[in-house]
């Protein structure tokens, strides 16, 4: 039996002659969280509204727990929590009230289910205070209080700790983490933030324009990360024109600032060092570095940084 709860084969979504969702070929799998990173406007939403049966697709198939969505709709979403824009509460209730009412609307039948929800998040059962009067972090508790509520075995959270202040991203994470590894919930998560997803996540997929460049395990996309040699130098083009005569290498890039990386982990670099000042250049810093995950990002999305 496969592991995938959540598959799609060439999810396609175009308004007029644009692709927001482009071939997607997305996995998750079971108990695990999942990472989907990408700058404002690459696809991040309209995926998970076609996840959710909000929209439907140009073209392509969505597998929920193996079984089409389109189909098994009224089986498959039950299943599955969610928080994609702001559910409408009301201001003038408190964080309880407006969990019973969805709770009578979507026939959640216990009393327990309400308390269990709020606990989870960090938010007391019965308290007074209106949801006019919440925290931007508390109101993002309660959404997914809500999403929580019926027990479901899927969650899909779209931009959970967009504008928390750091303390309310750490106590976001937290409970997102114990939902995994303690409630095993399998957890679908789009951000921006690359260091809120490596944080966090299991497995990463990286969507751009529409399209998803990268799919991996976070631990695999960190053992990407290339090693190099660092040196700020007095000519990092002298040095260059070195590289390819002495060393037989073109495998380097000069940077702004008399920076020069060489990516060639083999050649040692006190010997790097001593040949380029035995000819005659000033070498003020040299060090081994290792490309970060921003780096990568940059590198498969054309230079674009994320965060």
């Amino acid at each position: 039996m496969s592991d995938m709860i959540i598959e799609t084969i060439n999810l396609t979504k175009q308004y007029g002659e644009q692709k927001s969702v482009n071939n997607l070929n997305l996995q998750v799998r079971q108990g695990r969280i999942y990472g989907l990173l990408g700058r404002n406007g690459a696809g991040k939403t309209t995926t998970m509204k076609l996840l959710l049966n909000l929209t439907n697709p140009t073209s392509g198939e969505i597998r929920i727990f193996g079984k089409n969505i389109k189909k098994d709709a009224k089986k498959i979403l039950p299943r599955i929590g969610s928080m994609i824009e702001a559910p409408g509460f009301y201001p003038n209730l408190t964080g309880t009230e407006n969990l019973k009412i969805f709770s009578l609307l979507r026939g959640t039948p216990t009393r327990d289910a309400i308390q269990n929800s709020l606990e989870t998040v960090g938010l007391p059962y019965g308290d007074k205070k209106l949801f006019t009067q919440y925290s931007l972090g508390m109101k993002q508790r309660l959404a997914i209080a809500l999403a929580i509520m019926h027990d479901p075995e899927l969650l899909i959270l779209d931009e959970p700790v967009n504008g928390l202040d750091p303390i309310g991203i750490a106590e976001m994470r937290s409970f997102i983490r114990e939902l995994s590894s303690i409630k095993k919930k399998t957890i679908l998560i789009s951000s921006h933030i690359l260091s809120e997803i490596s944080l966090l996540a299991d497995d990463i997929g990286i969507i751009h324009h529409g399209v998803l460049l990268e799919q991996e395990s976070l631990v695999n996309l960190e053992e990407k990360n290339e090693k190099y040699l660092h040196f700020i130098i007095s000519d990092p083009f002298q040095a260059a024109r070195i590289l390819e005569k002495n060393f037989n290498t073109k495998n380097f890039i000069v940077e702004q600032g008399n920076s020069l990386r060489i990516y060639e982990d083999h050649l040692p670099a006190a010997l790097l060092n001593r040949t380029f000042v035995e000819n005659g250049l000033e070498v003020s810093e040299a060090r081994t570095c290792e490309n970060s995950l921003e780096d990568y990002f940059r590198r498969i999305t054309g230079g674009e940084g994320i965060g």
